[in-house]
């Protein structure tokens, strides 16, 4: 019931956004939107159909996560204050810049949910999520203390990093807390015990909203903080061009 109206909600989305909004990129966001709902729900027939195989589970979560992270980037794109503000500017000279750091903390974010939901679907060992979630960790709070210690003046790029490295924290303790209950206490359960559903489901939460942050994060530094690219000409080939 919870999955038709989601996607009732999605096509309403769809069909609103192509008849009021005039960004053209922004009508085919909603479609693929639209798109990722659809092949949430094939991939969950199938998961039902073949009694929940690991590869196909584990797409059907990558895919639920995606489509809330589109949705997110609707909301933002959507916002007042995203269509009327003049957005402050600072290019980024570092390297890597930060937009890359954004990106790479996207990917690792993938990955990781992706072992994760392998993990849960028996389709691996609890390892490779476990060890990878000390990748991720590095990778996010380098971009959080990044951003916020170069551009903590810029509004739109200072509180999404805080609440993505909030998110993070909580993650932590939650995944530490789903390891207790799923692996160290509960491996001869008969039935999924309730503190174990409990972490689980806080643990998949939470990481979406961290992945979502992220998202965010990623798109207002590409508005705020482009990378500057510089010219840079040997000064041999200057002395040919004067010359």
């Amino acid at each position: 019931m919870i999955a038709q109206v989601a996607g009732l909600l999605t096509i309403i989305l769809a069909v609103w956004t192509w008849r009021v909004e005039k960004r053209r990129w922004l009508r085919f966001l909603a479609l693929a939107a639209l798109g990722t709902v659809i092949a949430q729900g094939i991939l969950g027939g199938i998961t039902v159909l073949f009694y929940l195989p690991p590869a196909v589970s584990s797409a059907h979560a990558a895919l639920a996560q995606t489509f809330f992270a589109i949705a997110a980037a609707m909301a933002l794109f959507t916002g007042k204050k995203w269509v009327e503000e003049h957005p402050r500017v600072e290019f980024d000279q570092r390297r890597p810049s930060l937009f890359t750091l954004t990106l790479l903390s996207i990917f690792v974010l993938y990955v990781q949910l992706i072992l994760g939901a392998m993990f849960r679907h028996h389709g691996m060992s609890w390892w490779p999520h476990v060890l990878h979630a000390v990748i991720v960790s590095f990778v996010l709070a380098w971009t959080a203390i990044r951003t916020l210690s170069v551009y903590s003046k810029i509004d739109a790029v200072r509180r999404p990093a805080i609440v993505m490295l909030s998110l993070l924290i909580t993650q932590l303790c939650l995944g530490f807390a789903a390891f207790l209950t799923r692996v160290a206490w509960g491996r001869s359960a008969v039935q999924p015990e309730l503190p174990m559903v409990a972490a689980t489901v806080a643990h998949v939460a939470v990481g979406a909203l961290l992945l979502a942050t992220t998202v965010i994060l990623a798109i207002q530094v590409w508005r705020h903080v482009p990378v500057a690219f510089e010219d840079r000409v040997p000064e041999a080939q200057r002395g040919t061009s004067a010359a």
